[in-house]
């Protein structure tokens, strides 16, 4: 048919057969394979036509190289309709994981068989998409409303039995799919199986179904706060029972377009390529083979140290667990067990899982229990001569070809790596927390960290489940750097007259997970309080920008954890609510400081804050800091709660326009403070090129 896709009659079975690796995605020459061969088999013997794939996955979705292309005919939506009018029998083999189209392929056949380990599913909204190929109306006839709603909103795959159980597969292979595949399209013929089609199938809304849908906005507006995918997702849901189905096909091809119009998909499909680009180091040694890792040590039994382990142990990594004491690494264990407790309350682990993975953990301290461990974390405190004390022990103990990690999120791995007489051997990794919930890991190359060491500690990344960005050294990194002037202009815009609750609210209505003062108020106001203690005048800026925060402080308001900051808090559900008292503490320091409150818009205060943002990082490009500007959106997407739909602060201010991110900043520096505000060079000059960061 074409050379990715064969066709041969098997006795009285046509089959068709896809093998387009790594994935056999739907590229044109895969869908013009299936087209030729459905041709053939609608004039040929056959009496059943049965769909496979050779290597590990049926169809996995669509060609990512294809994207952002022109598109080729055939074109999906008429290759299925196609397929779901064939004159004969049809089937659709699944192994692997059948995902966005291919499942789409997949539910255009009257049947479905699937090995017990396939997976099933529809991302499409994770890219800001819907099932664009009739997904949106094939699914719920076949499943109803629920299964739809959870399958296409969340994106997230079933497994081959909850499939069977909702009605979007017709039959579990056992062993050989193809032979069973074979003989159950025959078993259907001889039979007489109806050709069933979901596009036949007539759904209509009942009064749970309605409720259902309308709890369901409610709550993705929430939670994917300002993605209109998934509600256009929902659309098309109600469309699948208002309309036919050549009227709803009609419709989610209306929304489908509309997605792909939208900003929030083009951001997404932006932070789809550059988590994959952020794996990549540029400038390595290729020669340099990363280090098996099957021993690691944690030093610190904290939250952090406890979190990290937790990464290591689910992955099967032997852990060593210190801390200074025997009361300090039993807390750090029962934490520990306390947080796989929870999840087996949840149903997301079993108790059986929980004893193998906390087998995993080995508690100690003695630091000479790590002469073996291919990888030491540390994660003790903040403070740079304790870290270089205990760097130095572990330059005595650790093999030599050990990788010597700090989880620092600040200090300098230069000074840290001084302490040792290898300090090749030595790099940051910085884990965000809690370390088991949090994706990002910034692996951070000190100035004489090895490409073998960089090359581990990314390969240990991916293989604990975290999105891994190389930075280079710098005061704070790449995230912490640049949330210090997105937290100055966080406290400014609070001085000039907005109010705390103003600024959270303008950056949570925006898309931020949280806003930056009740970041704040979870972080612990004392921890910038200490640090800020250790600098000059000079060195903390201008006062207006941690006055109020310093004051707060004092008054024994330190956050969530002290019931009060910036805000108070409930002592049982840790609801946050304004609070008087802040509002005159803030009136106080702007009395002290000669500043006159005035309007500030929500407008300005998201523009103040992401233009910080993406200025520090153009500088952090512009130093080589970060590898590509598409790095720093995957720092700030999964490590400071950045929404993924706008893409990043850098590719936001690349899709709003450079132009006017230097006149917007232009107006701060006439209007503000010229001081916080001098252009990088990096986004004037693009802006005055035409060209990207």
């Amino acid at each position: 048919m074409t050379d990715v896709v064969s066709y041969a009659l098997e006795g009285t079975v046509g089959v068709i057969r896809v093998n387009n690796p790594p994935v056999n995605a739907l590229s044109h020459g895969v869908r013009s394979g299936i087209a030729n061969a459905l041709t053939t088999a609608a004039q040929d013997g056959s009496e059943a036509v049965v769909i496979l794939c050779e290597g590990r996955t049926f169809i996995a979705g669509a060609d990512i190289t294809e994207f952002g292309k022109p598109p080729k005919a055939p074109y999906l939506p008429d290759l299925l309709n196609q397929l779901d009018n064939h004159p004969k029998l049809t089937v659709a083999a699944i192994h692997g994981t059948a995902l966005g189209g291919g499942f789409e392929t997949a539910l255009s056949c009257n049947y479905r068989v699937a090995l017990a380990s396939a997976k099933v599913g529809l991302p499409e909204v994770k890219l800001g998409l819907l099932p664009g190929a009739g997904g949106t109306q094939r699914t719920p006839r076949l499943a109803g409303v629920a299964t739809s709603i959870e399958l296409m909103t969340s994106g997230n795959p079933i497994s081959a039995e909850a499939a069977l159980q909702k009605g979007l597969i017709d039959h579990i292979a056992t062993d050989n799919l193809a032979e069973e595949a074979i003989a159950y399209a025959k078993r259907l013929v001889a039979d007489q199986a109806p050709q069933r089609q979901a596009s036949a199938i007539t759904l209509a809304l009942d009064e749970a179904d309605r409720e259902l849908i309308s709890k369901a906005r409610s709550t993705l507006a929430k939670k994917t706060r300002g993605e209109s995918a998934p509600q256009r997702i929902i659309d098309c849901i109600e469309a699948s029972a208002e309309l036919d189905f050549d009227a709803g096909l009609k419709r989610e091809r209306e929304l489908f377009m509309a997605c792909m119009e939208d900003p929030q998909s083009a951001a997404l499909r932006h932070m789809f390529f550059a988590e994959r680009a952020a794996a990549k180091i540029d400038g390595i040694d290729t020669s340099a083979e990363p280090t098996e890792v099957k021993r690691v040590g944690i030093i610190g039994a904290g939250t952090m140290g406890g979190g990290i382990a937790m990464c290591f142990a689910q992955a099967g990594v032997q852990v060593t667990l210190i801390d200074m004491s025997d009361e300090a690494v039993a807390a750090g264990i029962s934490k520990i067990k306390t947080n796989y407790d929870i999840s087996v309350k949840r149903g997301r682990l079993s108790l059986d899982q929980v004893e193998a993975i906390m087998s995993q953990i080995k508690p100690s301290t003695h630091f000479e229990d790590l002469a073996d461990a291919d990888m030491v974390i540390e994660a003790v405190f903040e403070n740079l001569a304790v870290k270089k004390e205990v760097f130095a022990r572990l330059d005595t103990i650790c093999k030599q070809d050990a990788v010597l990690a700090s989880n620092t999120s600040y200090q300098s791995i230069d000074d840290i790596a001084a302490a040792t007489s290898r300090p090749e051997s030595v790099l940051g990794m910085h884990f965000f927390s809690p370390a088991n919930v949090m994706k990002l890991l910034e692996v951070v190359k000190g100035d004489k960290s090895s490409d073998r060491v960089i090359a581990t500690a990314m390969a240990v990344g991916k293989r604990i489940g975290k999105t891994s960005v190389l930075s280079g050294m710098c005061y704070g990194f790449i995230g912490n750097r640049m949330l210090r002037p997105y937290a100055r202009e966080a406290a400014l815009c609070m001085m000039e007259g907005a109010s705390p609750s103003q600024i959270d609210a303008a950056m949570e209505n925006w898309g931020m997970a949280m806003g930056p003062l009740a970041v704040g108020d979870l972080a612990g106001l004392d921890i910038g309080y200490k640090a800020r203690e250790q600098l000059s005048d000079e060195q903390k800026g201008d006062p207006a920008s941690y006055r109020v925060a310093d004051r707060l402080v004092e008054a024994g308001r330190l956050g969530q954890k002290s019931g009060a900051g910036y805000y108070r808090y409930d002592p049982e559900t840790r609801q946050r609510m304004a609070d008087p008292e802040v509002d005159a503490i803030i009136d106080t320091c702007r009395d002290e400081l000669g500043i006159v409150a005035r309007t500030v818009s929500d407008e300005e205060i998201v523009d103040r804050l992401i233009l910080a943002l993406a200025n520090e990082g153009a500088r952090i490009l512009d130093e080589g800091i970060a590898q590509r500007a598409s790095d720093i959106d995957v720092v700030y997407c999964y490590g400071y709660g950045f929404p993924r739909h706008r893409g990043g602060p850098m590719h936001f201010v690349q899709a709003r326009g450079l132009t006017w991110a230097v006149q917007r900043m232009t107006e701060f520096q006439q209007n503000l403070h010229q001081d916080n505000w001098p252009i990088a060079s990096l986004i004037a000059d693009s802006a005055e090129r035409g060209e990207a960061l």
